[in-house]
């Protein structure tokens, strides 16, 4: 094609609209492409059905060049281009530079609107249409100090319940134990902090036999008083009186609330108080291991009180399944690699499917021991599949669905996991830190830089959460202004060794 003959042509698509097109469908296929991938997972999206879309709309750009060729959209309707110009020869529609306009703003809404839900919703986890909770810390009134952990069951065993409420979201209890009890509380601020609605908290007072629970449920936006009880009853009367506190709050929130869950509320723990402390003080324990001092002598003191559980009730599964999770752990984390761990814990967890072959709990224990234990991905994930409808509020649960679907190269249902497990339990290192690593392994690290800015405004205050916000920023920008600053300001900090090296 000579000189002459491609000026003629380029003229005739200029003509024809073809270049408006070309740009329009660009700048709208590119933004449509954007948005879809933000908004898609959100909902559950399959990634295949993203990448179906924009293949879908990559072939669909050399179509839209040609129909801008052979045809122009008039106001009489689609017309060839042809016939388009003898009906109106001197003068060209704009009717193309419209439609393109309006459908690449739609779009570029559509990649905002994606930036914003995932920004707020997916990264975060955030669900906003299911009534949500934060139940802290009760207050002990009681004389003997000592009942501190018996304040410390009652409301983790309230949150429990509350946790099998699928139409509700429940903080977890790595989070709430920051707000302790005895002390000034913002309850306005800390539902911002921790993106709930509502707040419950209370006290409880024993004396002998004698058991005094007081609760209070509040609405955290206006922080103003929906619902409050008091019971006087016996000690014997605790799982009662925690079951009745539940279902007083699922009604007030106006939640539903199945009749399986109704009757997972309604089952007893353990007819123990005893045991039930000793379960208590160790899962407290196992929980938080990873802030303790020794980990090793930490779980080896829990395993020795739920022993202690389970002899006084050979029927506890929630002791059994702790059981099971501090001996994984200590094999997991070469605390204690030997093969009679494994064996203890294999003992523990078929004690308690043995027990009760439907609880989510035993299964979920199941799918730790396979994965810590064994490295059994595919038999995990079967166990997570048969626990994850009776346990909707475990961040314990995405924590563990993240950890296998990361090491199976499944990288987006792996922040989906992770990002579940931060809006659950936003102040749980174990879960931020997991979904900021997760982005940093894929050198997305402002992603992971966000992260850490929502769990500052969670409330989080502690130096390595800034040492990794800004480490994330300087690998991802090469910015190490902030990563200086927090080094400057905590000259002590070597957590684990890692700040020395990086000085």
């Amino acid at each position: 094609m000579n000189s002459g003959n491609l000026g003629k042509f380029l003229s005739e698509l200029k003509r024809r609209n073809v270049y408006k097109v070309a740009v329009a469908y660009a700048v709208a296929g590119w933004a449509l492409a954007q948005g879809i991938a933000q908004v898609f997972p959100v909902f559950g999206i399959p990634n295949w059905i993203v990448q179906l879309i924009v293949l879908l709309i990559v072939i669909g750009f050399p179509i839209a060049l040609v129909l801008a060729w052979a045809f122009e959209l008039t106001g009489e309707g689609l017309k060839r281009t042809e016939d388009a110009d003898r009906a109106r020869p001197r003068e060209k529609s704009r009717a193309w530079i419209y439609v393109a306009v309006i459908g690449a703003a739609l779009a570029i809404g559509l990649f905002f609107f994606g930036r914003y839900t995932a920004g707020t919703a997916q990264h975060a986890g955030l669900d906003t249409s299911v009534k949500s909770i934060a139940v802290l810390p009760f207050e002990n009134l009681s004389d003997d100090k000592q009942n501190t952990y018996f304040a410390d069951g009652v409301q983790d065993q309230i949150l429990t319940n509350l946790a099998r409420v699928s139409d509700l979201r429940v903080i977890s209890h790595t989070t709430v134990r920051q707000y302790k009890s005895g002390e000034p509380r913002n309850l306005r601020e800390i539902g911002r902090q921790l993106g709930v609605t509502h707040i419950l908290e209370g006290s409880v007072q024993r004396a002998g036999d004698r058991l005094r629970i007081a609760a209070q449920l509040i609405d955290a936006r206006t922080d103003s008083q929906v619902w409050a009880e008091t019971y006087d009853r016996t000690a014997a009367d605790l799982f009662a009186i925690q079951t009745d506190l539940a279902e007083s709050i699922v009604a007030q929130l106006q939640t539903k609330l199945s009749p399986k869950q109704k009757a997972e509320i309604e089952q007893r723990p353990t007819q123990d108080l005893v045991a039930f402390e000793l379960y208590l003080r160790a899962k407290q324990i196992v929980d938080s291991y990873l802030i303790a001092d020794d980990v090793r002598a930490a779980l080896v003191s829990a395993l020795q009180s739920l022993d202690q559980a389970i002899k006084r009730d050979p029927n506890f599964v929630s002791a059994y399944c702790y059981i099971a999770r501090a001996n994984d752990l200590l094999y997991f984390f070469d605390l204690d690699p030997t093969p009679d761990r494994i064996l203890l814990a294999e003992a523990a967890v078929k004690a308690a499917l043995r027990l009760r072959p439907d609880s989510a709990e035993a299964h979920f224990a199941m799918a730790d021991f396979l994965f810590r234990c064994h490295r059994d991905y595919d038999g995990a994930l079967k166990e997570l599949a048969i626990a994850r409808p009776g346990l909707p509020n475990d961040a314990a649960f995405f924590i563990l669905s993240g950890y296998i679907n990361r090491r199976r190269n499944n990288w987006g249902q792996a922040e989906r996991d992770f990002s579940n497990a931060v809006a659950l339990d936003p102040r749980n290192p174990n879960a931020y830190n997991l979904l900021a690593d997760t982005y940093n392994l894929q050198r997305r690290h402002l992603l992971a830089a966000e992260v850490y800015d929502r769990v500052v405004a969670a409330g989080e205050r502690t130096p390595i959460v800034f040492f990794r916000k800004g480490s994330a920023i300087f690998n991802g920008t090469g910015n190490s202004t902030e990563l200086r600053d927090v080094l400057a300001e905590n000259p002590e900090m070597d957590v684990g060794g890692a700040q020395t090296p990086v000085r």
